[in-house]
């Protein structure tokens, strides 16, 4: 059986391919055991360095697996340290996050998967924080797959702009009491996005930083589902006063909703609660009836197990599809719905949740 200084010994010849210096002494790797014949360490990335990660759990399998007596090897992703490891400098170091000028806070909506109405969400929360009298921004940053320009009838304008590389400013479009920048409002209707993450990166970047938001209260980001680039871009990029999580009462949708929940856990990002949307259907002629045909009790299980409070259960209406698909936002085109008092319901919790802490 192979010892752990052999099985360490092994690991050091991995480096990192910006720096050429092994990830043991990076500090990328570590709390390595043995455990019969598994191996077990900590994969810590910094963001800049994820795109090696693929390639370092090939290299660790494959010289671990060479060692007498280990047949598995089990990788644990762990949040990055924050700081550069001794002698990394020179080499992608993590920077601080930067604040956006007159933005006072940051509020990102994400979900765990498509198709939940996250930027349903997203925009109506935004409205919803414009109509207390708060100056609101909401920065798209779901570039493969734009949708606010759309609900907020804003599809055939663009941004202006003036400048070019990194002094460009852009001007955001306003609507609906609020301004926006988004990714559709730049590209055809039909224009695919066909980007790795380093295009991805700097898109929101210059969303964040070269963009003339003025004074505001809150910056709604609409995330991209999932756990991908954009949301870390954004988390080692700005500073967060927390992320509404957006999930269906389903199944599938909860469990994806768990993941992406624990990823902002991970980077160490407040999570001010659960958004449960679809929660039932409301029909138009019989708007006292009620049916849950998503399942029910999704959203309130799954903010218990998280801790985390459940901050609103949006009913499913033909308003909210319509308001969207014509540009008006239900919290606008009728204040009076179920669904529209439920998005300005939420609006409170999250102002309340995010006022700032007295020193």
């Amino acid at each position: 059986m192979a010892t752990r200084e052999e099985a360490l010994k092994a690991l050091a010849g991995i480096k990192d391919a910006g720096s050429g210096k092994s990830l043991l002494e990076l500090g990328w790797i570590s709390q390595f055991r043995l455990q019969q014949e598994r191996a077990v360490f900590q994969l810590s990335l910094p963001g800049f360095a994820q795109t090696q990660r693929d390639r370092i759990a090939t290299e660790a399998r494959e010289k671990l697996e060479q060692l007498e007596g280990i047949s598995e090897v089990q990788i644990e992703l762990a949040t990055a340290p924050q700081t550069p490891a001794i002698g990394a400098a020179g080499h992608g170091q993590l920077q601080p996050k930067q604040a956006i000028p007159g933005v006072s806070q940051v509020i990102a909506v994400s979900s765990g998967k498509g198709g939940v109405g996250k930027s349903t969400v997203a925009v109506n929360l935004a409205c919803a924080l414009a109509k207390q009298g708060l100056r609101v921004g909401l920065l798209d940053a779901d570039i493969y797959g734009p949708n606010a320009p759309t609900m907020l009838g804003v599809r055939d304008q663009t941004p202006g702009v003036q400048g070019e590389g990194e002094t460009q400013r852009l001007t955001p479009i306003a609507s609906c009491g609020l301004v926006m920048v988004s990714m559709g409002l730049l590209i055809k209707a039909d224009q695919a996005v066909v980007w790795r993450g380093p295009m991805l990166n700097g898109i929101i970047r210059q969303f964040l930083y070269q963009v003339d938001w003025g004074n505001l209260d809150f910056l709604v980001v609409d995330l991209p589902p999932g756990t991908g680039d954009a949301q870390l871009s954004l988390a080692q990029a700005v500073p967060i006063a927390g992320v509404v999580v957006v999930t269906t009462p389903q199944q599938v949708a909860l469990q994806d909703a768990r993941r992406g929940l624990e990823m902002f856990r991970q980077m160490g990002i407040t999570i001010l609660g659960i958004v449960e949307n679809m929660s039932w259907f409301i029909p138009p002629d019989q708007p006292e009836r009620k049916y849950p045909i998503f399942g029910s009790g999704g959203g309130s299980n799954l903010a218990a197990a998280a801790q985390v409070p459940l901050l609103a259960q949006i009913p499913l209406e033909l308003p909210v599809q319509q308001g969207g698909d014509q540009g008006r936002p239900i919290t606008i085109a009728n204040p009076e719905s179920a669904a529209a008092m439920a998005f300005i319901d939420l609006a409170a919790q999250v102002q309340q949740l995010c006022v700032p802490k007295q020193p």
